[in-house]
Protein backbone atom coordinates (compact mmCIF):
# COMPACT_ATOMS: atom_id res chain seq x y z
CA UNK A 1 0.00 0.00 0.00
CA UNK A 2 1.38 3.56 -1.20
CA UNK A 3 -0.57 6.64 0.39
CA UNK A 4 -0.32 10.02 -0.88
CA UNK A 5 -0.18 12.71 1.52
CA UNK A 6 -3.21 14.81 2.51
CA UNK A 7 -3.74 18.58 1.43
CA UNK A 8 -2.99 20.66 4.27
CA UNK A 9 -3.36 24.47 2.39
CA UNK A 10 -5.92 24.98 3.96
CA UNK A 11 -6.78 26.74 7.94
CA UNK A 12 -10.13 25.94 9.65
CA UNK A 13 -11.31 22.12 9.53
CA UNK A 14 -14.30 20.36 11.20
CA UNK A 15 -14.24 16.74 12.99
CA UNK A 16 -17.97 15.21 13.07
CA UNK A 17 -18.36 11.66 14.98
CA UNK A 18 -20.66 9.68 15.96
CA UNK A 19 -19.32 8.96 19.90
CA UNK A 20 -16.75 10.69 22.21
CA UNK A 21 -13.84 8.64 21.74
CA UNK A 22 -14.29 7.93 18.11
CA UNK A 23 -11.94 10.82 16.67
CA UNK A 24 -9.19 9.39 19.41
CA UNK A 25 -8.35 6.59 17.87
CA UNK A 26 -6.01 7.60 15.36
CA UNK A 27 -6.94 11.34 14.11
CA UNK A 28 -6.83 13.28 17.23
CA UNK A 29 -3.14 12.61 16.97
CA UNK A 30 -3.36 14.35 13.46
CA UNK A 31 -5.53 16.69 14.97
CA UNK A 32 -2.49 17.67 17.87
CA UNK A 33 -0.20 18.55 14.24
CA UNK A 34 -2.67 20.88 12.49
CA UNK A 35 -3.52 22.76 16.31
CA UNK A 36 0.02 23.29 16.60
CA UNK A 37 0.50 25.01 13.29
CA UNK A 38 -1.99 26.96 14.45
CA UNK A 39 -4.59 25.73 12.44
CA UNK A 40 -8.20 25.83 13.91
CA UNK A 41 -9.89 22.81 14.53
CA UNK A 42 -13.51 22.12 16.33
CA UNK A 43 -15.57 18.75 17.00
CA UNK A 44 -19.24 18.27 16.44
CA UNK A 45 -20.54 14.79 18.35
CA UNK A 46 -23.79 13.60 17.28
CA UNK A 47 -24.71 11.78 20.86
CA UNK A 48 -23.21 11.91 23.88
CA UNK A 49 -22.24 7.78 23.98
CA UNK A 50 -24.27 7.60 26.88
CA UNK A 51 -25.32 3.97 25.62
CA UNK A 52 -21.89 3.20 26.24
CA UNK A 53 -21.05 2.23 29.40
CA UNK A 54 -23.00 -1.34 30.47
CA UNK A 55 -23.77 -0.94 33.99
CA UNK A 56 -23.73 3.09 34.27
CA UNK A 57 -26.97 4.79 33.45
CA UNK A 58 -27.35 7.06 29.96
CA UNK A 59 -28.25 9.95 32.20
CA UNK A 60 -25.28 9.65 34.21
CA UNK A 61 -23.27 8.02 31.26
CA UNK A 62 -24.05 11.18 29.09
CA UNK A 63 -22.60 14.13 30.80
CA UNK A 64 -19.37 11.68 32.03
CA UNK A 65 -18.65 10.96 28.32
CA UNK A 66 -19.23 15.00 27.33
CA UNK A 67 -16.21 15.71 29.46
CA UNK A 68 -14.72 13.07 29.49
CA UNK A 69 -14.65 14.38 25.48
CA UNK A 70 -13.75 17.71 26.37
CA UNK A 71 -10.50 16.98 28.28
CA UNK A 72 -9.45 14.80 25.28
CA UNK A 73 -9.98 17.52 22.94
CA UNK A 74 -7.81 20.10 25.19
CA UNK A 75 -5.24 17.30 24.82
CA UNK A 76 -4.72 18.18 21.56
CA UNK A 77 -5.61 21.46 21.22
CA UNK A 78 -9.43 21.61 20.28
CA UNK A 79 -10.87 24.20 22.23
CA UNK A 80 -14.46 24.00 20.17
CA UNK A 81 -16.63 21.02 21.00
CA UNK A 82 -20.57 20.32 20.26
CA UNK A 83 -23.15 17.85 20.94
CA UNK A 84 -26.09 17.46 18.41
CA UNK A 85 -28.31 15.41 21.07
CA UNK A 86 -28.71 12.74 18.94
CA UNK A 87 -29.46 9.11 20.32
CA UNK A 88 -26.50 7.39 20.74
CA UNK A 89 -27.04 3.52 19.63
CA UNK A 90 -30.07 4.56 16.76
CA UNK A 91 -28.68 7.11 14.64
CA UNK A 92 -30.91 6.97 11.98
CA UNK A 93 -30.14 7.65 8.32
CA UNK A 94 -32.20 9.65 6.52
CA UNK A 95 -33.16 13.68 5.45
CA UNK A 96 -33.25 14.60 9.36
CA UNK A 97 -29.53 13.47 9.49
CA UNK A 98 -27.93 15.39 6.49
CA UNK A 99 -30.04 18.49 7.87
CA UNK A 100 -28.72 18.56 11.29
CA UNK A 101 -25.34 17.90 9.97
CA UNK A 102 -25.68 20.27 6.84
CA UNK A 103 -26.66 22.96 9.50
CA UNK A 104 -23.35 22.52 11.86
CA UNK A 105 -20.96 22.27 8.64
CA UNK A 106 -23.05 25.92 7.84
CA UNK A 107 -22.17 27.24 10.90
CA UNK A 108 -18.59 26.09 11.61
CA UNK A 109 -17.64 26.55 7.48
CA UNK A 110 -14.62 24.98 7.62
CA UNK A 111 -12.44 23.57 4.11
CA UNK A 112 -12.06 20.36 5.02
CA UNK A 113 -14.19 17.76 7.47
CA UNK A 114 -12.87 14.95 9.25
CA UNK A 115 -15.33 11.80 10.47
CA UNK A 116 -14.85 7.95 10.93
CA UNK A 117 -15.15 5.49 8.34
CA UNK A 118 -18.58 4.43 6.64
CA UNK A 119 -17.21 0.82 5.74
CA UNK A 120 -18.60 -2.33 7.16
CA UNK A 121 -14.97 -3.22 8.47
CA UNK A 122 -12.38 -1.40 9.90
CA UNK A 123 -10.21 -4.22 8.28
CA UNK A 124 -10.42 -7.88 9.02
CA UNK A 125 -13.84 -9.27 10.80
CA UNK A 126 -14.45 -6.46 13.29
CA UNK A 127 -17.69 -4.94 12.44
CA UNK A 128 -18.30 -1.16 12.36
CA UNK A 129 -21.17 -0.59 14.35
CA UNK A 130 -24.28 1.50 12.43
CA UNK A 131 -23.95 4.93 14.08
CA UNK A 132 -20.38 5.09 12.69
CA UNK A 133 -21.76 3.65 8.97
CA UNK A 134 -24.73 5.89 8.99
CA UNK A 135 -22.56 9.03 10.33
CA UNK A 136 -19.98 8.60 8.09
CA UNK A 137 -21.75 8.55 4.57
CA UNK A 138 -24.07 11.30 6.19
CA UNK A 139 -21.19 13.84 6.18
CA UNK A 140 -19.97 12.96 2.85
CA UNK A 141 -23.84 13.99 1.68
CA UNK A 142 -24.24 16.84 4.31
CA UNK A 143 -21.02 18.70 2.97
CA UNK A 144 -22.10 18.78 -0.42
CA UNK A 145 -25.73 19.57 0.69
CA UNK A 146 -24.69 22.25 2.70
CA UNK A 147 -23.46 24.48 -0.25
CA UNK A 148 -26.72 24.22 -2.09
CA UNK A 149 -29.00 27.04 -0.56
CA UNK A 150 -32.16 25.00 -2.55
CA UNK A 151 -31.56 21.88 -0.59
CA UNK A 152 -32.77 22.39 3.12
CA UNK A 153 -34.15 26.37 2.52
CA UNK A 154 -35.22 26.01 5.92
CA UNK A 155 -31.92 26.27 7.35
CA UNK A 156 -31.36 30.09 5.32
CA UNK A 157 -34.93 31.09 7.53
CA UNK A 158 -32.70 30.34 10.72
CA UNK A 159 -29.36 32.39 9.24
CA UNK A 160 -27.52 29.89 8.23
CA UNK A 161 -26.17 30.71 4.40
CA UNK A 162 -24.51 28.28 2.26
CA UNK A 163 -21.43 27.20 2.88
CA UNK A 164 -19.95 25.38 -0.24
CA UNK A 165 -16.04 25.76 0.52
CA UNK A 166 -15.64 22.12 2.03
CA UNK A 167 -12.84 20.74 -0.26
CA UNK A 168 -12.20 17.45 0.94
CA UNK A 169 -14.14 14.70 3.57
CA UNK A 170 -11.57 12.45 4.87
CA UNK A 171 -12.57 9.38 7.02
CA UNK A 172 -10.49 7.78 9.67
CA UNK A 173 -10.39 4.37 10.72
CA UNK A 174 -10.32 3.43 7.34
CA UNK A 175 -9.44 -0.75 5.84
CA UNK A 176 -8.92 1.44 2.27
CA UNK A 177 -7.19 4.65 2.94
CA UNK A 178 -5.40 6.71 0.44
CA UNK A 179 -3.57 10.05 2.20
CA UNK A 180 -1.96 9.89 5.39
CA UNK A 181 -0.39 12.84 7.40
CA UNK A 182 3.39 12.33 8.53
CA UNK A 183 3.16 13.23 12.77
CA UNK A 184 5.71 13.23 14.87
CA UNK A 185 6.21 11.36 18.40
CA UNK A 186 5.16 14.92 19.77
CA UNK A 187 1.87 14.55 18.18
CA UNK A 188 1.82 10.57 19.09
CA UNK A 189 1.92 11.39 22.56
CA UNK A 190 -0.93 14.33 22.67
CA UNK A 191 -3.06 11.48 20.78
CA UNK A 192 -2.69 9.25 23.24
CA UNK A 193 -3.05 11.47 26.17
CA UNK A 194 -6.46 12.02 24.52
CA UNK A 195 -7.54 8.54 24.23
CA UNK A 196 -6.40 8.00 27.36
CA UNK A 197 -8.63 10.93 28.93
CA UNK A 198 -11.67 8.34 28.29
CA UNK A 199 -10.54 6.83 31.32
CA UNK A 200 -14.06 5.61 32.80
CA UNK A 201 -15.35 4.44 29.41
CA UNK A 202 -12.36 2.76 28.15
CA UNK A 203 -12.93 0.78 31.95
CA UNK A 204 -16.18 -0.08 31.34
CA UNK A 205 -15.14 -1.87 27.92
CA UNK A 206 -12.83 -3.88 29.88
CA UNK A 207 -9.28 -1.41 28.99
CA UNK A 208 -6.71 -1.47 26.09
CA UNK A 209 -3.25 -0.89 25.58
CA UNK A 210 -3.59 2.74 24.51
CA UNK A 211 -0.49 3.37 24.47
CA UNK A 212 0.91 0.34 21.98
CA UNK A 213 -2.73 0.43 20.07
CA UNK A 214 -2.02 4.12 18.60
CA UNK A 215 1.80 3.44 18.42
CA UNK A 216 1.39 0.25 16.08
CA UNK A 217 -1.10 1.83 14.25
CA UNK A 218 0.90 5.13 13.39
CA UNK A 219 3.94 3.24 12.46
CA UNK A 220 1.93 0.89 10.06
CA UNK A 221 0.67 4.31 8.57
CA UNK A 222 4.10 5.41 8.62
CA UNK A 223 5.47 2.37 6.36
CA UNK A 224 2.63 3.11 4.11
CA UNK A 225 3.64 6.43 3.84
CA UNK A 226 7.06 6.46 3.99
CA UNK A 227 7.54 8.23 7.05
CA UNK A 228 8.38 7.09 10.77
CA UNK A 229 4.86 7.69 11.89
CA UNK A 230 1.50 8.88 10.03
CA UNK A 231 -2.27 8.93 10.52
CA UNK A 232 -3.72 7.46 7.67
CA UNK A 233 -7.38 8.37 6.32
CA UNK A 234 -9.66 7.30 2.97
CA UNK A 235 -10.59 10.82 1.03
CA UNK A 236 -12.82 12.57 -0.82
CA UNK A 237 -12.52 15.64 -2.88
CA UNK A 238 -16.10 17.59 -3.51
Amino acid sequence: MSLERIPEDWSRALCIAAHPDDLEYGAAIAVARWTGEGKEVGYVLATSGEAGIDGLHPDEAGPLREQEERDGAAEVGVQTVEFLGLTDGVIEDGLELRKTLARAVRRHRPEVVFTLTHRLTFGGYSFNMSDHRVLGLAVLDACRDAGNRWIFPDLLDEGHEPWGDVRMVALSGSPEPTHGVEVQAEHLDAGIRSLEAHARYLEGIGGMDVRGFLTGAAERGGEALGAPLAVTFEAYLL
